[in-house]
């Protein structure tokens, strides 16, 4: 950002003084960044102000309905305002400010309406009227030169970001959930366009560029300025969608001041109100909120669901409490078929995604649906406390439906956890961030991952590596040890029998507990030797005969094997376990190696074998740090109760 935009930004924030004692600092923006839009439409219509005025009498004369294509036209723009007022004129009756004010506002357009009705600010007239402050706040906008032939909408777009981060960063406890620091973005669409850099520069390109949790922009922001970087002749159309009306509101006036087409940016629910619903990009990435459950729309998602791949969740659904990876089939779905030329997308996600959820698992059959359609291209680790709300640890995912030849059915890990400065002063849970070196190193890092990875000497080695798709994938296969059982009738057993189910509704339950006493002692490692003992008893229902059977069986490694009928060996499920298999190793091979020296009677039950994936990426970059030396340990604990004496002693004076 050059001095001028910052000096005019600062002047524009010069207003929150005027806002102190009134209003708390994370308020300011309430006022200051609707008031800096309306100042620039004003700025911005003023060429055009009495044609439109001119051309709207005329059509209200002759009773025309549907002004809007007309009037946009004599505007020259896609806004207009059919009020007298504009901000010199509000200063001229200074008792009727608020209401001068509303009546200016009431005459914008819908969609310019729209925004400010999203912004709240009608409340914030009310506010500044009855702390006596609305006149001066206007008479300080009024004093701002936002004329395009002054301000151009690429310099009015660096003033306003400005004053967006500004208010983002105050506003800490809840910036994170709409405001993604810069230079993290920056990091993103680096990893995300590098590889297209030289496509970027064919003259005369169009890219689409998606968000469906934009936010308050920058993620789109920074996107279009990056190709329009390498290409200043470039068309980018930015579009997005936001469900919290104040940060829809920031993110369309963004477009609006700079000279984009603001309907691009739709309001709602990404998930139950697509408002770009047929639509495919040439490049999406996001920044959705983490563990956020997604109860509200449910029943619309699993209907959804149900049409399979026909919707946009076929793959599979998460758990209810964290809608990140419906985020990212929602992305998946609005990507560009590769025949006409395919799509890229990164998400930022917590650590969740990664590995949540067993084989079978919505989770694990989305990841499997992502690796087995080679549409995961790379994951990069990021440090901890990056973000504003959360200092926990976060991942790019990149994807991509037309990988480079090379990387077919490969993936990236890029370990960028180190790659961090500590920052003078916190903002809320943010302590660090990502220097522009350190940007540009991780870039070509991911960039040129093939040929690091495969060069002990690099000196990030050790940070890239490279896996097959199907590394990540496993057989969940579970392994059976038959039951084995001796047989014995004792206090305890008798006593269990005394409370089973079917024993306390049969009729002659005291009949049958009085047998089964005089079979007390009995015992045997044979089922049949045991059963000629029941046989006294008498004939039983099938219940019943369960029950007792339950009651004196007791499980012994000496004991008997049970068989079904057909002879086959019943399985214990106390000693049931399950195993992890790699996907490319036969289960077969897997359980003679590492499980039958154990335990020579085990078996798997191959109807139970599930397939799943998981990505567990610090695995990976695991590094042994060996414990320090006892010796040390110990002086260390000498010196903390030396000095804990010490504290006493001061104490006891």
């Amino acid at each position: 950002m050059s001095t001028k935009h910052q000096e005019l930004a600062n002047f524009i924030w010069s207003v929150a003084d005027l806002l102190r004692g009134d209003y708390k600092q994370s308020e300011y923006g309430r006022v200051i960044l609707p008031l800096t839009v309306l100042r620039r439409l004003d700025c911005v219509l003023e060429p055009t102000k009495d044609a439109v005025l001119a051309k709207h009498a005329q059509l209200k004369q002759l009773g025309v309905q549907n002004m809007d294509p007309v009037l946009r036209k004599a505007a020259g723009l896609s806004f207009y305002n059919t009020s007298e007022m504009s901000f010199r004129k509000l200063l001229g009756d200074q008792d009727h400010v608020a209401l001068n004010l509303r009546a200016y506002i009431g005459g914008f357009s819908p969609g310019a309406v729209d925004v400010l009705e999203k912004y709240g600010f009608d409340t914030q007239i009310s506010r500044l009227a009855e702390a006596g402050l609305l006149y001066q706040v206007v008479a300080k906008f009024a004093d701002i030169d936002l004329h395009p032939d002054v301000v151009s909408n690429h310099q009015m777009g660096y003033v306003f970001e400005e004053l967006i981060r500004r208010f983002s960063e105050i506003s800490n406890e809840t910036a994170g959930e709409h405001f993604t620091p810069r230079e993290v973005i920056k990091l993103m669409v680096n990893l995300l366009l590098a590889p297209d850099e030289e496509d970027l520069v064919t003259p005369g390109i169009v890219r689409k560029v998606y968000d469906p949790a934009c936010g308050t922009g920058g993620m789109l922001s920074e996107a279009q300025d990056h190709i329009q970087a390498h290409n200043p002749h470039a068309t980018v159309e930015v579009y997005g969608q936001e469900l919290n009306g104040e940060t829809y509101a920031i993110c369309r006036s963004d477009m609006m001041l700079k000279g984009g087409d603001p309907t691009k940016i739709a309001y709602g629910n990404s998930f139950s109100q697509d408002g770009h619903e047929g639509e495919r990009f040439d490049y999406m990435l996001a920044n959705p909120p983490f563990g956020v459950e997604w109860k509200k729309v449910e029943k619309f998602i699993k209907d959804e669901h149900a049409r399979g791949f026909a919707g946009r969740f076929g793959a599979g659904l998460p758990r209810i409490n964290d809608g990140s990876l419906l985020f990212l089939q929602h992305m998946i779905s609005k990507m560009k078929r590769p025949e006409d030329g395919g799509s890229r997308l990164a998400i930022v996600f917590n650590g969740s995604p990664l590995f949540t959820g067993a084989a079978g698992s919505g989770e694990s059959e989305i990841r499997r649906w992502i690796l087995e359609n080679d549409l995961l291209e790379g994951i990069v680790a990021l440090p901890d406390q990056l973000f504003y709300n959360t200092g926990i640890s976060t991942y790019f995912w990149i994807l991509a439906n037309r990988k480079d030849p090379a990387r077919a059915r490969k993936v990236v890990l890029l370990d960028g956890r180190d790659y961090w400065t500590k920052l003078r002063k916190g903002l809320g849970e943010k302590r660090k961030q990502i220097a522009e070196e350190q940007i540009a190193e991780l870039t070509r890092a991911y960039v040129d991952a093939l040929s690091v990875a495969n060069d002990p000497e690099h000196p990030q080695a050790a940070k890239v590596k490279v896996f097959r798709t199907t590394d990540f994938g496993y057989q969940r296969i579970t392994v059976e040890r038959p039951l084995r059982l001796r047989f014995e009738v004792t206090q305890d057993s008798l006593a269990l029998l005394a409370e089973a189910r079917a024993v306390l509704k049969y009729a002659k339950r005291e009949e049958l507990l009085s047998s089964a006493k005089g079979l007390l002692g009995a015992q045997s490692k044979s089922r049949c030797e045991f059963a000629m003992q029941l046989a006294k008893l008498g004939k039983l229902p099938a219940a019943l005969e369960k029950a007792v059977w339950d009651a004196f069986s007791v499980s012994d490694p000496q004991g008997e094997v049970q068989t079904d009928r057909k002879g086959k060996p019943l399985p214990d499920v106390d000693l049931r376990d399950n195993e992890n298999v790699p996907l490319d190793e036969d289960i077969h091979d897997y359980l003679k190696r590492e499980v039958l020296p154990h335990v020579p009677d085990a078996w798997i039950d191959e109807a139970k074998t599930k397939i799943g994936y998981e990505i567990p990426f610090t695995r990976h970059f695991y590094m042994y740090a060996p414990p320090r030396p006892l010796s040390e340990i110990d002086a260390e604990i000498r010196s903390l109760e030396a000095e804990i004496q010490e504290l006493l002693g001061e104490v006891i004076k």
